[in-house]
C-alpha cells in the first residue's frame, strides 16, 4: 500500500453518531498500552499521527483514520486498564459493541496481543465476543522486538493456545520498532476490503 495521504478525519465519543459512509474500514482493538496507536501510526508512515502515550486508556474515543480517501482504519478504545471506572468502562464497552453491530462497511477486526505475555483474561473475553459480533478477529502478536527470535514460536504457541485460536486463524508477529509485519499486514486488508482487486484490475 502507497500512503498518499492519511489524516485523523472523525473521532466518536459515547454519544456521538458514528459516520454514515460506505468507505471500507478495518478495525483495530487491543487493552490499554499494547501498542495500537504505534502500529496504526506505522501502517500510515506517519510518526504521531495516531497518539500514543505512556499512560494506558488515552484512547477514550473511536478514531476514523482517512487513507488515500479509499479507506479508513478505526482505532477502537483500549481495554483492561484498571484505573478507569466501571461505569466508564461499560460505557466505552457499549459504544464498541455499537459500532461492530451497526457499522456495516466495517471488512475485518484486528485484536492486538502483546506477544511477550500469556492473554489476559481481558483478551480472552474480546476475543470472544469479536467472535459473538459475527467477526473472526486476525490476530496481531505486538511488540516482537522486545523478545529473542529464539523464542518468537514458543510466544505464538502461547498466544494461540490462550485465546483457542483454530488452526487457520491468521496471526502476525509485528514490531513498530522494526515494521516486521507491516506489509503482510497491509496485504491481508488490501485482501478483506477488496482493494486488491480493484487496484489490478
Amino acid at each position: 500500500m502507497i500512503i498518499k495521504t492519511a489524516s485523523l478525519d472523525i473521532v466518536c465519543g459515547v454519544t456521538s453518531r458514528l459516520p454514515d459512509t460506505d468507505r471500507p474500514q478495518v478495525a483495530f482493538a487491543g487493552k490499554s498500552n499494547v501498542g495500537k496507536s504505534s502500529l496504526i501510526n506505522a501502517l500510515m508512515n506517519r510518526k504521531s499521527l495516531a497518539r500514543t502515550s505512556s499512560q494506558p486508556g488515552k484512547t477514550q474515543t473511536i478514531n476514523f483514520y482517512n487513507i488515500n480517501d479509499t479507506l479508513f482504519l478505526v482505532d477502537l478504545p483500549g481495554y483492561g486498564y484498571a484505573k478507569v471506572s466501571l461505569a466508564e468502562k461499560e460505557k466505552w464497552g457499549k459504544l464498541i459493541e455499537r459500532y461492530l453491530h451497526t457499522s456495516g462497511p466495517l471488512k475485518a477486526v484486528f485484536l492486538l496481543i502483546d506477544i511477550r505475555h500469556a492473554p489476559s483474561a481481558n483478551d480472552r473475553q474480546m476475543y470472544e465476543w469479536i467472535m459473538a459480533n459475527g467477526y473472526e478477529p486476525v490476530i496481531i502478536a505486538t511488540k516482537l522486538d522486545k523478545i529473542k527470535r529464539s523464542q518468537t514460536a514458543a510466544c505464538i504457541k502461547a498466544v494461540r493456545e490462550g485465546l483457542g485460536m483454530k488452526t487457520d486463524q491468521r496471526l502476525i508477529p509485528f514490531s513498530s520498532e522494526t515494521k516486521q509485519g507491516r506489509e503482510e499486514i497491509w496485504t491481508l486488508i488490501e485482501e478483506l476490503t477488496g482493494m486488491y482487486t480493484r487496484a489490478t484490475k
